[in-house]
């Protein structure tokens, strides 16, 4: 999963990678010249007490040393280029895919999963190729080049090395296949952790309202107790690989010394070339224990490559066809044919059984007891869900064979809890009609009963919008909502009980205004209140699903035993025939 997600996303870089992999294997050279330089200035130098020869040869030593740091400096400056790119890249189109689901496939992730898989599981993942592109890269070119330099110093040294790369390698392999399962339930933990905060946060005056802060304190405290326990066991685990790998690097200079000290005291070995040799010892075991403690991120990178690939591998429910028409004949309507939905491995459906008809300048209504399926058969016409049975279909074109953004763009909805963005009251109006002018704004507040709310706010067009709508009242949430769409001028507005948070008097008044105006459009409208619904063209009844009902107020009253009830209800006998 992990070298697909890079091969995929690393490709436009293949001239970056090219580039710091050259600049890696400079620097990793000019680094394994300078043992050699000072085994030649001790033996040639300091033992002859030539001082001439000593500034010369340190003088090499320098240069080469500041290619080495100057080309090390590059290859950091391009890596970090590459990871961050890397980055950008993914988040961008773990994006473009979350916007491209349905709800059921946000439902599937959970949003909080979501969040922290296109932050946290896309920093694990950027964070292994920076320190791959910057250090990693040049530690097989230093251990190959290393040892190559150290068997031309002395053969009989290097069963050392030949003895503490296998050992220290197993050694930290082992350390790291412990991790993965520990880093795995951290990334879960992360998920649920986010989740119970985000509960909390958006939930806050209900806590407080019920005097639960304790049973939310504990519900924190469990998940955070947990995310704890995984990150200890990992933290412990990889904080064990550098004690380990100290422990073998210096066992291993040990056994070099003791080795070479019967060879020195015969003159077999020069002390510059044992310098030169333990030099080379520590850059290759220093390179071993980078790359392994660079490959100990791997495991949480693994995880984090995997829960990365699950969402751009989903596949949405709702997508175009391979050929969408972009221009569907005809006046503007909607109708349902035998239409319903079921959720996957769900025992009942949600909606069943659906035909309806609602055409230009017609209002139909739905309404129905909690749970009949309102708001499904709403988000079957917006399309945020597919029909698994029967058809939606738009001017007589089925919805799945129409361009999606053509379809949203002649749509105006009002869903049953209005979402606010944060920014000012003209950005939140404007947010389906970019260019609208100032004029249209208040013509659509005045339409939606909310420009006298608007003009009392500090500010007023330009007052400031909390994200969520959270600074502004239910029933002000709701009329700003009706504004946006109407700011729109859709051609079918989708109004999902709307007006619930509206007093009597308001909603009167925004019905009797919002009627001229949607004249030309066609209106669906979901509604707990008789009021609000009894002048539609037509009112389906929904039960458990099904419609039980279809006709005008009146026609239901006699027809129909569950819209009657409803209707009795709210309104006494009189009112309801009025």
């Amino acid at each position: 999963m992990l070298i697909r997600l890079l091969r995929t996303h690393l490709r436009p870089y293949r001239t970056l990678i090219a580039l710091v992999l050259t600049l890696q294997i400079v620097q990793a050279t000019a680094n394994l010249l300078l043992p050699g330089m000072n085994r030649d200035i001790i033996d040639n130098g300091v033992v002859n007490g030539d001082t001439d020869y000593i500034w010369r040869h340190g003088g090499v030593m320098l240069v080469t040393s500041l290619v080495a740091l100057v080309f090390t400096v590059g290859a950091v400056l391009v890596g970090s280029r590459i990871a961050n790119a890397f980055g950008r890249d993914v988040r961008s189109a773990l994006f473009h895919k979350v916007t491209s689901f349905s709800q059921r496939e946000v439902n599937t992730f959970g949003p909080s999963s979501l969040i922290t898989r296109v932050t946290n599981d896309v920093a694990q993942v950027q964070m292994l190729l920076q320190m791959t592109t910057t250090t990693m890269l040049a530690a097989p070119i230093t251990a190959i080049i290393g040892i190559v330099m150290a068997l031309r110093e002395d053969v009989e040294l290097t069963v050392v090395v030949a003895v503490a790369i296998p050992l220290l390698m197993s050694s930290i392999g082992l350390l790291i296949w412990r991790m993965l399962p520990a880093f795995h339930s951290m990334q879960d933990r992360i998920d649920a952790i986010n989740k119970v905060l985000r509960e909390q946060i958006t939930g806050i005056r209900v806590v407080r309202a019920f005097v639960r802060e304790p049973l939310e304190q504990y519900r924190f405290r469990v998940e955070n107790d947990e995310l704890t326990r995984s990150a200890l066991t990992g933290g412990r685990l990889f904080g064990a690989a550098f004690p380990v790998a100290g422990l073998i690097v210096n066992l291993s200079s040990v056994a070099v010394i003791w080795l070479a000290a019967d060879r020195i005291a015969t003159g077999d070995l020069q002390i510059g070339s044992l310098i030169a040799f333990l030099t080379y010892l520590i850059q290759i075991l220093f390179a071993v224990v980078m790359a392994s403690f660079i490959a100990a991120l791997a495991p949480r990178a693994m995880v984090a490559s995997e829960r990365i690939l699950e969402v751009l591998d989903a596949v949405p429910s709702v997508r175009a066809g391979e050929q969408p028409i972009t221009d569907p004949p005809g006046p503007v309507g909607i109708e349902f044919r035998s239409a319903g939905f079921r959720y996957p491995g769900a025992e009942h459906a949600v909606l069943s059984g659906v035909s309806l008809r609602c055409t230009a300048g017609q209002t139909t209504a739905i309404i129905g007891s909690t749970g009949s399926g309102k708001t499904t058969l709403l988000n079957l016409a917006a399309r945020l869900i597919d029909a698994t049975e029967g058809e939606v279909l738009v001017n007589g074109v089925d919805v799945r064979d129409l361009a999606a953004e053509v379809l949203w763009q002649r749509i105006g909805l009002v869903p049953q809890r209005p979402y606010l963005f944060s920014g000012t009251v003209a950005s939140n109006l404007r947010y389906g009609k970019p260019d609208a002018t100032e004029d249209e704004l208040w013509e659509a507040l005045t339409i939606a009963q909310g420009a006298g709310f608007v003009r009392a706010m500090p500010g007023g067009l330009d007052a400031q919008i909390a994200q969520g709508g959270s600074n502004v009242s239910g029933g002000q949430r709701q009329r700003l909502a009706i504004a946006r769409a109407l700011v729109r001028k859709p051609d079918l507005y989708l109004l999902d009980d709307s007006l619930s948070a509206l007093d009597m008097a308001t909603d009167a008044r925004l019905r009797a205004a919002l009627a001229p105006h949607t004249r030309e459009a066609a209106v669906l409208i979901v509604a707990q209140r008789v009021t609000s619904i009894r002048n539609a063209d037509q009112i389906l009844v929904l039960e458990d699903g099904e419609p039980v009902g279809l006709g005008t107020h009146a026609q239901l009253l006699d027809s129909c035993s569950t819209y009657a009830e409803i209707v009795h209800s709210q309104l006494t006998d009189a009112e309801a025939r009025t």
